[in-house]
């Protein structure tokens, strides 16, 4: 029993740290919806982050509750804390299976939806979204084409990309340290060697592996403070059920 209140304590002040991680990992999510969500077909994408963001809130009364149960058993914060954590374990076990499912999904949406953009891009000063939203993804991510530069080279939506007999590729694929690059594949220096796709995917990897091991571990200690209020429930003899 006291070892029971110990740990139920210490579980308390870790909810708290554990609350601030999960908080972490959905707005990671939310925000990487939110910068390139245009590269989604999922409407839903967003949805383990708020899942995760509605866990770290619940946790912060989850670990008053325990905190307090470990000092005073009450029959009524006994049946709340038993009750916040039972709905925990569902929203991060939905979480979790979530940004493991959405990730086989988006990493072919991805490629797909990249390749299209690269074919209907029409120049670095277009007004057109999506020629913006390549350009966007490029100059954030320090990225060039799909797989590498080359893929722009094999742009059919129009002749842009050869300017004067030679071949170019998006202003935005030049590096910051050289201003007066216009796009020119040489000097090749002057742009960013690695493709787009493989960034956005490790980038996508690990915001969900993020998001899995946090659920996974925050789960586990929730368990550990549900076995030990039990402990501490079996010590004080029922009255009523009115506490349920």
């Amino acid at each position: 029993r006291v070892f029971a209140r110990f740990l139920l304590l210490l579980l308390g002040f870790i909810f708290w740290g554990a609350a601030v991680a999960l908080a972490f990992g959905g707005v990671l999510v939310i925000l990487m919806y939110k910068d390139y969500g245009y590269l989604f077909l999922e409407s839903f994408l967003s949805l383990p982050g708020w899942l995760a963001a509605a866990a770290a809130l619940i946790l912060l009364p989850t670990g008053v509750l325990a905190v307090s149960v470990s000092a005073k058993s009450s029959r009524y914060q006994q049946g709340a804390l038993m009750y916040l954590l039972l709905v925990l374990l569902c929203l991060e076990v939905s979480s979790a299976v979530l940004a493991q499912f959405y990730t086989v999904r988006l990493a072919y949406e991805m490629k797909s939806t990249m390749g299209y953009l690269v074919n209907q891009y029409n120049g670095t000063h277009s007004l057109g979204a999506d020629s913006r939203a390549v350009d966007v993804v490029q100059r954030e991510l320090q990225c060039c084409g799909i797989q590498n530069y080359k893929d722009w080279l094999k742009a059919t939506a129009a002749s842009w990309h050869l300017h004067g007999g030679k071949a170019r590729v998006p202003e935005s694929c030049c590096k910051e340290k050289y201003p007066h690059c216009r796009g020119d594949v040489v000097p090749l220096e002057q742009l960013f060697q690695e493709g787009c796709l493989k960034k956005l995917e490790d980038l996508l990897h690990f915001v969900v592996l993020y998001m899995f091991w946090c659920c996974t571990v925050v789960g586990i200690l929730e368990l550990l403070a549900g076995v030990s209020n039990c402990i501490l429930m079996m010590y004080q003899p029922f009255h009523d059920l009115r506490f349920l």
